[in-house]
């Protein structure tokens, strides 16, 4: 009795985990390919996960041992025009404002001005812009699908967009100590349709942080193992608190939970976001 009831749950399993793992292969394709803003691109190797493909370098043993860590401001080698620039600013500074948050974790996070361990510099090499009619179509059609049934409806497999980042830290000794080249695109459960042509890249800048974070704070391939359960700290400054350290206020406050309603709504990240802090 025991066993047929485990061979029905198991089948029962195998039911749902079937049309999931095909809703997660339907995303946006992101090509991973090199750009030129690395100091090096020697013995990068494959690694990546079931959303995402990268290729990383990791030296541990200075990664390890570095104390301190300053962050220069992400650059984006976009084609000129085909992006607003206050859009590309958006995603840059969020991108700087997840690293600085999750370095937060085990490093000294100092000014780009002053001497630190490691020097972290990410680039954004593509975006695949999200499609903002699909987005409010997929917005409307979830909004009145929840109102109905008690679970969250799956947005539109049209219109998804991407993003493709490298990124390296430096030590002291201006050598690379560690590197990734990464992109990932939207899919239709786990990234909320926003209506924003860089609605998608907005939302994929943390997880690229989390990656590239994960690798200088853990010394090893971020994309192995199990994850990890946020800190305290990441949990404040996602919902708008002050950030670990003074060197992150350059890159303003998390739009906290207005933010995260503004994305159950499919608003664009710009409503709610205001961007790196005016200079003093």
């Amino acid at each position: 009795m025991i066993l047929r009831f485990e061979r029905r749950a198991t089948v029962r399993r195998t039911a749902l985990c079937g049309p999931l793992l095909a809703l997660l292969s339907a995303c946006a394709n992101v090509p991973l390919q090199q750009g030129t803003s690395l100091s090096s691109y020697a013995g990068m190797t494959p690694s990546g996960g079931m959303l995402t493909k990268a290729e990383i370098r990791l030296d541990p043993a200075p990664v390890l041992t570095a104390q301190t860590v300053s962050i220069v401001p992400t650059s984006a080698k976009i084609a000129s025009g085909t992006f607003e620039p206050k859009d590309l600013a958006l995603v840059s500074n969020t991108i700087d404002r997840a690293l600085c948050t999750d370095l937060s974790d085990r490093f000294l996070v100092v000014a780009p001005n002053q001497p630190a361990d490691l020097v972290v510099h990410a680039t954004v090499t593509n975006i695949v812009a999200t499609n903002r009619t699909a987005a409010a179509a997929s917005t409307v059609a979830s909004l009145g699908a929840t109102v109905a049934l008690p679970v969250p409806i799956p947005r539109l497999p049209i219109g998804l967009g991407g993003l493709a980042i490298e990124a390296e830290a430096v030590g002291r000794d201006g050598s690379q100590k560690a590197a990734m080249v990464w992109s990932r695109g939207a899919n239709m459960i786990t990234t909320g349709a926003r209506v924003s042509s860089v609605g998608d890249a907005y939302s994929l800048s943390s997880a690229f942080s989390d990656d590239f974070s994960k690798m200088l704070v853990k010394g090893k391939d971020p994309f192995k193992g199990m994850p990890a359960i946020p800190s305290m700290q990441r949990i404040r400054v996602s919902l708008g608190g002050k950030p670990k350290y003074d060197a992150c206020n350059a890159f303003g406050r998390a739009p906290g939970i207005p933010g995260a309603v503004a994305g159950q709504l499919g608003l664009p990240p710009a409503w709610t976001d205001k961007g790196a802090a005016a200079p003093h």
